[in-house]
């Protein structure tokens, strides 16, 4: 195709960051002397592994017969389909009804499942889903398995369930900051992450975008709530997204997790979490609600109810009733290799964030960016400046310093805000005060009951921005797990979908304009000063200074600043 060639490019690195103060070598030499005193740790050796790959004939499921159906219905001249799922209760309800309709493999790629409510009902129906022959296989980024969140590894020890952990990090499991204490000895390895994030079933129907798996990704939690994006996608695609996957799952830095975690060390690590917290090894033993058995043969995605203890809340997804978008689309993926050992130089091909800067370089009217950390860069900003050159508009969305969830990240985007003004960048930021629900993204309006699982709305507290998408000429979408960070592109490993159709890109479009309507302060620079602008009759008003974060956050971004490595943000 020739869209494919646009993403090609001979490898290139950004510049170096800027220099960071002596302050930060000291700093540095401080942790170094700690890790000294409490010693290190290190890993088994990654043995006993058996490769395996995604099932080669979806075509021979309910679930690929039925896209094959759909295809011909529409007479589509592409193999693959889309749908975005910009609500909590669609992107809940179709990871759902996705299990419950697999027959043959359930495949999961994440950077963070967290034990908690929500999750707890997905793993209840993947171990069912095992119980009934479906093979499962779930790959996780090691960094965040710790504490209560560990407990999600006990499904591994289910009948014809495998747990990889990606690039894992030695140590104790009780806490993230013991772990980290002793593997500072492999710092350079330790903070190279798997960001990807990808939902397979049959190789038939996937998911891919910026959410993880827990409350705060489904509208529930009770402290705040992410705004995310996902896509479904259907056909020749998926085996695309399948193909990455199982390069991750293959690669020598994805441990069986068995080799790394014992029931023994659960089980002690469930006694030492809190008891008044509901946690996911109590949720195993339980039995799973009635559910009603898939009725393939009049729907993909069937009907599903997801049920709690403590609440009943439909979430209906039928295949026959949405809108799909038939287009070209590609994956762009990064290499496993660029986690693997070595310095940031390791030659891992293109990059996601290389390819996205390919992309938009090329753009004749229009870019549009959301990217809840955003921190561009050098090179970036030679970019935006060649592309404002040509005339192009560049509208981007990311977090306010009260919205974020990464305070250090805000710190590296800081040093660009002035200067991206000055080139004409249109930069928009969350608010953190969502009044009720957000219109457009994370809204929880849209086709199935609207409504995430537990029975809440999202937009209960804080609102923090995480989708990730880049819209180019309201022709070209690209979403998935990138930020428009230094990060994302030297670091983390990422995977986003290429899709070229004017009807989703537009429709996407339309969500984040919604959400600049309502939900985002406008920034200007007037007279060397920012000024936060609220949207006409919006029911806050324009700020002078960081709207919405208190004193002593607007402090710590201040002291942060001046010192942190931006590919570290």
């Amino acid at each position: 195709m020739q869209f494919a060639a646009a993403i090609r490019r001979p490898r290139r690195h950004a510049p170096a960051p800027r220099a960071t103060a002596p302050v930060w070598r000291w700093l540095f030499a401080l942790i170094l002397a700690t890790w000294a005193a409490a010693g290190c740790a290190s890993l088994p050796a990654n043995e006993g592994r058996q490769a395996s790959s995604a099932f080669n004939a979806p075509e021979q499921t309910p679930l690929g017969q039925l896209v094959q159906e759909r295809k011909a219905q529409e007479r589509a001249r592409s193999d693959s389909a889309f749908r975005l799922l910009d609500s909590v209760g669609a992107a809940f309800s179709s990871r759902l009804a996705l299990i419950e309709s697999a027959q043959r493999s359930l495949d999961l790629q994440y950077y963070a499942i967290h034990a908690d409510k929500s999750t707890e009902i997905l793993l209840q129906h993947l171990r069912d889903a095992a119980r009934r022959g479906v093979r499962v296989r779930i790959l996780m980024d090691d960094f965040n398995t710790v504490g209560k969140d560990a407990q999600v590894l006990r499904l591994a020890f289910e009948r014809n369930v495998e747990i990889r952990l990606f690039n894992p990090v030695p140590g104790s499991r009780a806490s993230l900051i013991g772990r980290l204490v002793t593997s500072l000895h492999d710092m350079p390895r330790i903070q190279k992450r798997m960001h990807n994030k990808l939902f397979i079933a049959d190789n038939a129907i996937g998911i891919t975008g910026g959410r993880n798996l827990g409350d705060a990704y489904f509208g529930t939690d009770d402290k705040s709530n992410f705004v995310d994006l996902d896509v479904l996608a259907v056909g020749r695609v998926v085996r695309d997204m399948s193909a990455s996957f199982d390069r991750y799952w293959n690669d020598e830095l994805a441990y069986p997790m068995q080799t790394l975690v014992s029931p023994r060390q659960l089980e002690d690590l469930r006694k030492e979490s809190d008891p008044a917290r509901a946690d996911v090894s109590q949720t195993m033993a339980k039995p799973v609600p009635s559910m009603p058995a898939p009725t393939l043969t009049a729907s993909i995605l069937p009907n599903v109810t997801a049920t709690t203890a403590a609440t009943p809340d439909p979430v209906p997804m039928d295949f026959r009733k949405i809108q799909l978008s038939w287009a070209p689309a590609l994956v762009m993926e990064d290499k496993p290799g660029k986690i693997g050992p070595g310095d940031d130089e390791v030659d891992a091909g293109d990059t996601v964030v290389d390819g996205l800067a390919h992309l938009m370089e090329q753009a004749r009217q229009d870019v549009l960016v959301v990217s809840p950390y955003f921190v561009p860069g050098e090179a970036m900003m030679q970019l935006f400046e060649r592309m404002r050159a040509k005339g192009v508009r560049i509208r981007v969305l990311t977090n306010s310093l009260a919205s974020t969830d990464a305070p250090a990240a805000h710190a590296g985007y800081t040093r660009y805000r002035k200067d991206l003004l000055r080139i004409g960048v249109e930069l928009y930021e969350m608010r953190a005060d969502q009044e009720g629900t957000i219109g457009g993204m994370g809204s929880t309006a849209g086709f199935g009951s609207g409504r995430a699982p537990g029975g809440s709305k999202s937009g209960v507290s804080r609102a923090s921005l995480h989708s990730k998408a880049v819209i180019i000429d309201q022709r070209l979408a690209v979403i998935g797990s990138m930020n428009l960070d230094l990060r994302s592109q030297r670091k983390n490993s990422e995977v986003a979908l290429l899709i070229r159709s004017a009807a989703l890109s537009q429709e996407a479009a339309r969500q984040v304009e919604a959400t600049l309507a309502q939900g985002a302060y406008r920034l200007e620079l007037v007279n060397h000063q920012l000024v936060w602008h609220a949207p006409a009759g919006a029911p806050f008003k324009d700020a002078r200074s960081e709207p919405e974060a208190s004193a002593k956050l607007r402090l710590l971004v201040q002291l942060i600043g001046p010192f942190a490595p931006e590919e570290m943000l």
